[in-house]
């Protein structure tokens, strides 16, 4: 070898050039091969990665490199969500275009998973911002709005005042604008969905119908609930309300939708939206439910939002009538009630709905118990699990409807009401048409022309991509687009030829993620959107990315890949067969409060640990000085969270290339912890990863320093070792080798990765240990087995082992390690000419014996009552009965 020494970075430069100068990554379909697709979540071009990148990645660099090994033809390509909210509020903060600092984070983050040594085809690299990419966002809307799939209606939006431009959720922050703190208001404006509910029923079908089962559990579960598919009853609570046109209000019924139609005998209220007629309409006499009603329409606008806040409300002072008693009802209008889900009202059954019961208990209204379970006893005191439990007990106080069961007393409520012309079972969705429209710049332009005489019109298809100017700077003043006289210039209506003006609304960055992993199967197809390589690639095989990622993302990607379906654009169902979500990278955070009240956090390297009795963190201290605050100084510890700048708790995956190699940081973030698990962060394990790397490193020069001439005739017979005369010790090696390598590969087939590299690591500690000095084939066996353990390690450590491989001479003999073929268990390897055997002495275990694999009863028998341990224990007696369990053990009775 030409260093003796490990010297990562000069090991990881030469692999790199190597992989470079043979372009050893581009990929091409090939119809003889069993393809792979591998791809993982495409990253947002923040400016760096972070070590959820590295470990994303490390995943699926290993699935890749083994699969390649064992003959696939494996896809595993990159690219960038570059739309998006982060890049302009960059440039509201650097004066600089949201193009600008996009494209100079993708060049540096594409150098950063260079230097990781990831097996990623750059040939089909895609960037969303694109026009070439975008183009086919666009595309597919028009033909989408052709179909129906796509509509234009009015959206609630949040809309800040003072800088006069809408505000995603994510931008209000206790109702006021995240950057002028102006309270924020709601405002109706026209936007354009996509009817994903007309896909509801089958994208419910295939997470519920075992028809995913390359699918966790849990994300399943959770795409099934957001789609919320709910059976039920639909029913109306009659009124005589009356507008100021003297007309009933809604034809004088106030609908609702439950699925404990059961409980209907127990309502005593009924809340409505802020937004609901009925609310409006009491409030025009009531400044008090005004002011609340403009209080409830400053908030949070979705669900997620609603379900944090604390149930409040008022009342109306109206009243509904109950359909099957005739009893009056009173109506509140609560900021818990969305406009936008069902009929914006509900019914209040406080006896039996948790949120109903806090709120009746807060207001003082009444709560009627009318489910009852034997041996249970309703009180009045505190909510119990059992009084919302369907399955449990049958109706009471509820006249005809007493003593029968949830599906019965629902079946009888619903005909009662259906009789009256009231209501009618009915299913129900959670989910709600995917409003795309985004009054922001950097996105997707939505090709739509607006003319003054015809109205909003489709850009013809000759015309896209509509192209964003990428030099416009955000000033905080609302969406620059719609001030920009260049991307209106020149556009004539496309019915009637006079001037008009583009749609200034942009595309939500979700349609750009939606359907990227086709996208590279073509990437530079100009002509279709995609081709022959989604025919050849897709489904894709195993997809990898976080659980954050599990509803949103992964809902729309399936619904884009079915409308691609129904036209004729893809012959696949679902874009997903296996899907992996592996788990977030943890660090100790540290903190204290500043004299302000504010927080301040610190960096891991500046804290030491204060710890009990029994090795618990109790508390925290400085160990280097951080500002004014002196070395010594307490801060408090808050356990560990998801790395993250904003906490100091990071570790830029930069410093730890550059400190110990790419090849520690994704062995060690293989090893800590199997994939889909949370991975706490050790500053002493990364070490111990190095250190085994430089092991391994230090094993090869061993292996150099040997002979030459003998090391590559060993290793031209590692090709074929049937004509080797192996001695006891090296039979020894290559049962411990192969035993190893048969795991580490059922290992690697089920992507356990972290006992993968503890199962290499096994295999150099035999390595190691063996003495190779015998005459019969030891060195040979130590040949072999380093060259298993180098294509064990070449997934997750491809510098180290690349450079070993050439440098020993595997490549002469077995070819380049990126083609080289897995190595397969010999079953020589694994017959063993002794096994050993427990022995018992009165069923007590005393020792082992060594006996020949074939030994028979009697043979075996022999050498039990002759060996020491049976001699030292058995004190002279004579053995009474020998009972002999095969394969592990001998019981010597005495």
């Amino acid at each position: 070898m030409q260093d003796s020494k490990y010297s990562h970075t000069e090991v990881e430069r030469a692999a790199q050039a190597h992989w470079t100068a043979r372009d050893a990554y581009r990929v091409s379909e090939d119809a003889g091969r069993k393809k792979f697709y591998a791809c993982s979540m495409l990253p947002y071009p923040s400016g760096k990665l972070h070590m959820g990148h590295v470990r994303n990645y490390t995943i699926n660099d290993m699935l890749t490199r083994y699969l390649r090994m064992n003959g696939y033809n494996v896809l595993m390509p990159m690219g960038w969500d570059a739309f998006g909210l982060p890049a302009e509020n960059a440039a509201l903060k650097n004066g600089v275009p949201p193009a600008q600092w996009t494209y100079e984070n993708i060049a540096y983050m594409k150098q950063q998973m260079q230097a990781m040594g990831l097996a990623i085809d750059w040939s089909r690299e895609i960037a969303t911002c694109d026009p070439g990419y975008y183009k086919w966002n666009q595309w597919l809307f028009l033909k989408m709005l052709e179909k129906g799939i796509a509509y234009r209606k009015t959206q609630v939006v949040n809309w800040d005042p003072v800088d006069q431009t809408v505000l995603a959720n994510e931008q209000v922050i206790d109702g006021k604008g995240w950057r002028t703190g102006a309270t924020v208001e709601k405002r109706e404006i026209p936007g354009y969905y996509l009817k994903i509910t007309g896909y509801a029923e089958e994208l419910l079908d295939f997470v519920t119908g075992d028809k995913l089962p390359g699918w966790p559990e849990r994300v399943k579960l959770m795409q099934e609930n957001w789609i919320g598919k709910s059976e039920g009853v639909r029913f109306a609570f009659p009124h005589g309300i009356r507008g100021e046109d003297g007309q009933l209000i809604q034809d004088g019924r106030l609908y609702v939708f439950t699925t404990r139609a059961d409980t209907i005998m127990g309502v005593t209220f009924c809340a409505v939206a802020p937004e609901h007629p009925l609310a409006a309409h009491a409030a025009k006499s009531d400044p008090m439910l005004a002011v609340f009603i403009e209080d409830c329409k400053r908030g949070g606008t979705t669900e997620a939002e609603l379900a944090l806040k604390e149930k409040e409300g008022l009342p109306t002072g109206l009243s509904v009538t109950h359909p099957l008693t005739g009893e009056p009802v009173p109506v509140w209008v609560g900021n818990y009630v969305l406009m936008g889900y069902g009929d914006g009202a509900v019914m209040g059954v406080p006896a039996h709905d948790e949120r109903d019961f806090a709120f009746a208990t807060k207001y003082g209204i009444a709560i009627k118990q009318v489910v009852a379970a034997e041996g249970k006893t309703f009180s009045l005191d505190a909510w119990q699990d059992w009084y919302g439990d369907k399955q449990q007990g049958a109706t009471a106080n509820s006249g005809k409807y007493d003593g029968l069961a949830h599906k019965a007393a629902v079946d009888a409520v619903a005909a009662d009401l259906a009789a009256k012309g009231l209501g009618e079972k009915k299913t129900t969705w959670r989910l709600r048409d995917w409003g795309i429209s985004r009054q922001r710049y950097w996105g997707t332009p939505i090709p739509i022309i607006h003319c003054g005489d015809c109205g909003p019109q489709p850009v013809p298809e000759k015309d896209l991509p509509v192209v964003l100017p990428q030099d416009l700077v955000p000033d905080g003043s609302g969406n620059p687009l719609v001030k920009s006289d260049a991307f209106h210039a020149g556009v004539v209506c496309p019915c009637c030829g006079k001037p008009a003006r583009r749609e200034t609304d942009t595309m939500d960055t979700f349609v750009d993620s939606s359907w990227y992993f086709m996208r590279y199967c073509d990437p530079h197809n100009g002509e279709a959107m995609v081709a022959e390589g989604a025919r050849y690639w897709m489904p894709m095989d195993q997809y990898i990315g976080g659980i954050e990622h599990a509803i949103l993302h992964l809902l729309y990607a399936r619904f884009w890949t079915k409308v691609m379906r129904d036209m004729g654009l893809v012959q696949v169902d679902e874009p997903f067969t296996k899907l992996l979500t592996q788990g977030m990278v943890l660090n100790h955070i540290y903190s204290r409060r500043t004299e302000k009240g504010g927080k301040e956090y610190f960096w891991p390297h500046d804290v030491e640990h204060v710890l009990d009795e029994g090795g618990k963190i109790v508390a925290a201290k400085l160990k280097n000085a951080v500002g004014d605050l002196p070395v010594g100084t307490p801060i408090d510890y808050e356990g560990v969270g998801t790395m993250s700048k904003s906490k100091n708790n990071g570790v830029d995956p930069q410093d730890l290339i550059e400190k110990y190699g790419a090849d520690t940081a994704r062995i060690y973030t293989m090893f800590a912890a199997p994939p889909e698990a949370t991975l706490e962060w050790n500053d002493a394990a990364v070490e111990g990863s190095y250190r085994f790397l430089r092991r391994v490193w230090n094993f090869g020069a061993r292996l150099s320093a040997m002979d030459s001439v003998a090391t590559e005739a060993s290793l031209v017979g590692a090709r074929s070792l049937k004509d080797v005369q192996f001695g006891k010790e090296a039979k020894a090696l290559r049962l411990e080798v192969h035993t190893v390598l048969k795991q580490i590969d059922y290992d690697y087939q089920r992507m356990q990765y972290n006992t993968v590299v503890s199962g290499a690591m096994k295999l150099l500690n035999a390595l190691e240990d063996f003495k190779s000095g015998e005459a019969q084939g030891g060195l040979v066996a130590l040949i072999e087995g380093f060259g298993i353990l180098l294509r064990a390690l070449y997934p997750v450590t491809p510098h180290v082992a690349h450079v070993l491989w050439q440098q020993l001479g595997y490549a002469g003999a077995l070819g380049d390690l990126l083609d080289a073929l897995w190595p397969r268990v010999a079953p020589d390897a694994l017959v063993q000419d002794e096994i050993e055997l427990m022995l018992q002495i009165g069923g007590k275990l005393r020792g082992a014996i060594r006996v020949p694999a074939g030994a028979s009863r009697e043979e075996i028998e022999k050498i039990a009552v002759a060996s020491e341990d049976f001699a030292k224990h058995a004190a002279g007696a004579v053995p009474k009965k020998i009972v002999v369990v095969p394969g592990r053990l001998v019981n010597v009775v005495v």
